[in-house]
C-alpha cells in the first residue's frame, strides 16, 4: 500500500468529504481511494434531489453549501471535494471562502488535464445544461491563461441514462450521435467529460467521437490535487502496511438502490449506505 505523502510528519485521521448529486462523483471517489488508500472517506450522493444539471445555479449552490457544511459540522472532514461539475460551477468560490478547510472542485483539474493532452489546442467540453450555460469552463481557460480553442456542448439526458444504469445500447448511442455532432464538426482533438457521470459512458462517447479524439476525465487529476494538498498542508494520514481507510457512504434517496447501483459503478462493494434526510 502507498500512503499519501506528507510534507511533515502527520497522523490526521479526519476523513475527506466528497459529494455529488448522485453516482457521478464515485469516479472521483474511486480515483482518490486508489491514490490515497489510507485516507478515511465520506461520500454523500444527493440522489433525493438529482439531477442538478437542469436546476438553477442558485438552487444548486444552496444544496452544495448545505452538504459541505454538513460534512464539516457532522463528520469533521479535513478537506471537501465538490465531486460534481455543476456544483463546482455554482458554489466552489463560495465554499472556499466560507469553509474552514480546503475545498477542491473538478473544473480546474479537468481543464489542466485537457490542455496537457491536446495536440491542436482545439478542445471540447461536454457537461450538463447548468455547467455549460454558466460559462465556468471558459472562465477557467481564461484564468489559467491557456491558449485553447474551446468548444462546449450540453448533453441533457446523459446523467439520467447513467443513473438508470443504462450505459450502453441503441438509445444512448443515438443520443450521443446527436449531441456530439457539433464537436465532431469542430474537429476537436480532445474532449473533457465535464460531468462526473460521463466516464461511465466513455465507451459510447469514444465510438461516436472516433479513436483519434482523446477523452479526458477530471477524476484522476482531482485526486492528484487532493493528494498534493494533503502533502503541502501536512494533513495526510499516517498508515502502516496493512492499513486501509474507512469508507462511509450516505444517500438522500433510496439507499438500497444507491448501494446496488453504486457498487456496480464503483467497481467494488460500497458496503452499508446510510440514509440522509435533509431538514
Amino acid at each position: 500500500m502507498t500512503c499519501a505523502p506528507t510534507a511533515a510528519p502527520s497522523d490526521d485521521d479526519r476523513p475527506i468529504g466528497l459529494f455529488d448529486s448522485g453516482f457521478g462523483g464515485l469516479t472521483v471517489l474511486r480515483a482518490l481511494a486508489d491514490l490515497a488508500p489510507a485516507e478515511n472517506l465520506v461520500y454523500v450522493g444527493d440522489t433525493g434531489r438529482y439531477p442538478y444539471g437542469p436546476r438553477p445555479l442558485g438552487e444548486v449552490a444552496g444544496f452544495a453549501q448545505q452538504i459541505a457544511h454538513y460534512l464539516v459540522d457532522e463528520h469533521g472532514v479535513k478537506l471537501v471535494v465538490v465531486a460534481c461539475n455543476t456544483a463546482s460551477a455554482a458554489a466552489l468560490d463560495k465554499l472556499q471562502a466560507e469553509l474552514p478547510v480546503p475545498v477542491v472542485g473538478v473544473l480546474e483539474p479537468g481543464i489542466r488535464s485537457l490542455a496537457k493532452v491536446s495536440r491542436l489546442a482545439r478542445v471540447g467540453v461536454i457537461g450538463t445544461i447548468g455547467t455549460i450555460s454558466s460559462g465556468a469552463y471558459q472562465q477557467q481557460v481564461a484564468s489559467l491563461g491557456l491558449a485553447l480553442e474551446l468548444h462546449c456542448a450540453a448533453c441533457p439526458g446523459f446523467v439520467e441514462f447513467v443513473e438508470r444504469g443504462e450505459t450502453r445500447g441503441d438509445q444512448v448511442s443515438v443520443l450521443a450521435e446527436r449531441l456530439l455532432n457539433p464537436l465532431r464538426a469542430a474537429g476537436v482533438d480532445s474532449l473533457l467529460l465535464g460531468c462526473t457521470h460521463y466516464p461511465f459512458l466513455a465507451r459510447t462517447i469514444s465510438e461516436v467521437m472516433g479513436r483519434d479524439v482523446v477523452l479526458v476525465s477530471s477524476a484522476e487529476e482531482t485526486a492528484f490535487e487532493v493528494r498534493d494538498i494533503l502533502a503541502r498542508e501536512g494533513l495526510g494520514r499516517r498508515c502502516g502496511a496493512a492499513d486501509r481507510g474507512e469508507l462511509k457512504v450516505l444517500s438522500s434517496g433510496d439507499v438500497e438502490w444507491f448501494r446496488t447501483m453504486g457498487s456496480r459503478l464503483f467497481r467494488e462493494e460500497l458496503g452499508p449506505v446510510s440514509s440522509l434526510i435533509w431538514p
